[in-house]
């Protein structure tokens, strides 16, 4: 080598390795917390903080520049993509159970005997019990039933109690308890 050479190799600063088990050991459990805030899951949290570091070490220009810093921005990118995924996957999932929702014909035949059995306790209950009890599963409010049945809107709460026990009461007396 030649003089010129040596001085060259002489005056730059040799870089000390990059301790990345050390830098780990150090950070990873505060870089799972700050994922887990995010994500609310500790296991996923643990995975994507382990995931973090091992981008840490495939990137040296990081590694040398400001490890901690770019560590804990992938960090938290990494948990706010997985919460994007995690959105899409219930969205998806939504979508192909409305798709999947075909009953199977034994289903179609229990829920054709259940209609039928409550239909049935229905028809003799007295008139005012079924009529609350259907009223009531149409979804109507406390006043809206108050006011098809001409009835006082704070009274409502009571008969509709009074009605449900009464069809608990036949319907376990006809089918027992199910």
């Amino acid at each position: 080598m030649s003089a010129l050479g040596e001085a060259i190799a002489e005056s730059k600063p040799t870089e000390a390795p990059f301790e990345l088990e050390a830098f780990f050991c150090s950070n990873y459990e505060r870089v799972a917390q700050i994922i887990a805030r995010v994500v609310r899951d500790r296991a996923r949290a643990e995975e994507l903080a382990v995931e973090a570091f091992l981008k840490l070490s495939r990137n040296r220009q990081a590694q040398r520049q400001n490890p901690g810093g770019w560590l804990y921005r992938v960090a938290v990118r990494m948990a706010v993509d997985e919460l994007r995924r995690e959105a899409r996957r219930a969205r998806y999932e939504r979508l192909v159970g409305f798709v999947r929702a075909m009953p199977t014909p034994e289903e179609l035949h229990a829920a054709g005997e259940e209609r039928d059995r409550v239909r049935l306790v229905l028809s003799v209950l007295s008139t005012g019990h079924a009529e609350l009890l259907v009223l009531r599963g149409q979804d109507l409010s406390y006043n809206e039933i108050a006011a098809a049945l001409d009835r006082n809107p704070a009274s409502i709460g009571t008969l509709l109690s009074r009605a449900q026990q009464a069809f608990r009461k036949e319907y376990i007396e006809r089918y027992g308890e199910q």
